[in-house]
Formats: C-alpha cells, sequence, structure tokens
C-alpha cells in the first residue's frame, strides 16, 4: 500500500539532514506507529509522502503510484491529517468538509452520509454551520480528520491527529483506525503517546535523528530489550542512538 525507498531530505544547503536513507513499507491490515522524539524526522517524512515536500532522493510509492512521477493517482488513495489544524479558518466546518468533497469527487449523496454519520461520531453536528476560527483546538482537529476521511481513502496519515481530542473523541479515532485496518486498508500514524501505540499498533517504525532505527513488530522490538515497556525502550532506544 505504501512503500518507502532510501527517502532522504536535507535542508538549509543541504547542512540539515532530517531525513537520512529511509525505507519503510506499510501493508493491508495494519496500524503502523511512527514514533520518534521532537526533531527526529517523523512529520518532514509525512510531508514527502504526501507530496508537501519533495525528497531529495529516493521513492515514494502509495498503491503503486509514484506521490512524485505521479501525484494525482497517488493523492486519490489517501487522506491526510497534519501536525497542525489551524488552517481554511474563514470557512464554515461545513464549507470546508463541501470543499473536500469537490476535491476527491465525493457525490452529494456519499458525502451527506459520511458528513452526518463523523458529524455525529465526533458530536460536531452542531458546530457545522460556525466558521472554523471560533473552533476550540480539539473541534478544529476534529473537522480537518472528518475532512480527511471524508472520500474513503484506503491509507490514512495521521500526524498527531489525537492532539486536542477529548477523551471520547479519541476513543472514536482509535476504534475507526482498527475498524479500518481490519477492513483490509492501512494507516501510518505518528503519535507521541507512546501507550497508545503500543495498544494500537501492529508495527513500529522508531525514527531518530533522521534515520529509521527499528522497523517491524512491536513484539519484536519488546523481545529484543527484555519485555520492558515502550516507553522504556523509547528512552533507551533514543539515549543510545
Amino acid at each position: 500500500m505504501l512503500k518507502i525507498t532510501d527517502v532522504s531530505k536535507t535542508y538549509g544547503n543541504n547542512i540539515i539532514k532530517a531525513v537520512d536513507n529511509i525505507s519503510m513499507e506499510v501493508q493491508s491490515k495494519q496500524i503502523l506507529g511512527f514514533i520518534g522524539p521532537n526533531g527526529a524526522g517523523k512529520t518532514t517524512t509525512m510531508k514527502m509522502i504526501t507530496g508537501v515536500l519533495e525528497p531529495d532522493g529516493g521513492t515514494i510509492t502509495i498503491n503503486g503510484h509514484d506521490i512524485t512521477s505521479d501525484p494525482l493517482a497517488a493523492k486519490q488513495s489517501f487522506g491526510y491529517v497534519p501536525d497542525s489544524p489551524d488552517m481554511f479558518l474563514r470557512l464554515k466546518g461545513i464549507e470546508y468538509l463541501n470543499f473536500m468533497g469537490d476535491m476527491y469527487g465525493v457525490s452529494n449523496e456519499q458525502r451527506q452520509e459520511k458528513i452526518a454519520s463523523m458529524g455525529e461520531t465526533f458530536e460536531m453536528t452542531g458546530a457545522l454551520n460556525a466558521r472554523i476560527q471560533s473552533y476550540s483546538h480539539g473541534m478544529r482537529q476534529k473537522i480537518i480528520i472528518m475532512g480527511a476521511l471524508l472520500h474513503n481513502p484506503a491509507l490514512w496519515i495521521l500526524d498527531e491527529p489525537l492532539t486536542g481530542l477529548d477523551p471520547r473523541s479519541s476513543f472514536q479515532l482509535k476504534e475507526m483506525m482498527r475498524a479500518h485496518a481490519e477492513a483490509g486498508n492501512c494507516v501510518l500514524f505518528s503519535t507521541h503517546m507512546l501507550e497508545v501505540a503500543e495498544k494500537l499498533c501492529d508495527k513500529i517504525a522508531l525514527i531518530n535523528k533522521g534515520r529509521i532505527i527499528f522497523m517491524g513488530e512491536l513484539d519484536e522490538l519488546i523481545a529484543q530489550h527484555n519485555n520492558k515497556s515502550l516507553e522504556d525502550i523509547f528512552m533507551e532506544v533514543t539515549a543510545n542512538a
């Protein structure tokens, strides 16, 4: 579903190597937890996957489509929740969702059904006619999530999606992620909430200083570290890397 091969990205006239020759893969029926300290390269990687940034080298394919050479086909296959929900603030919530529906060619019938369903799930129905700039941070996060998932993409790319969500909405999104993967799709999920990653993810990609230092099943990682918790492993591995 998603394949990243030998991808790198530098900033500042090639002085700062934000992502250093990484490779990883997310297959169907998987939730991949993408974890690492601040500045490790997670958001830069996600922006390259989604086409926001262009890699210096390597390839990224989504459903067999290269994000650089075939971007429109690749972008039809995923929904992206960025690390900040502060966008399109002058639009009303419903205007933003209709804009996303138009962008992805979602029929009026399908979008109305999806908006009604997600509006109820995230308790946003009553707020859809208000401007996004009037929303709290958590409400902005919800409307961006709703927009990203409106076209039923096979791949969900979620950069810290639980930040700012109330406990009920956080629970609902985690349930949706698991159901989405079990239906044969996949999720790439960046988070600092290690206990959530430990409970939710099938595989872990651990990145530090732009390099992938572990990629595999969580049980394998835990076994390599004498059955410690993911939090303890994270502290140990990132300190030693």
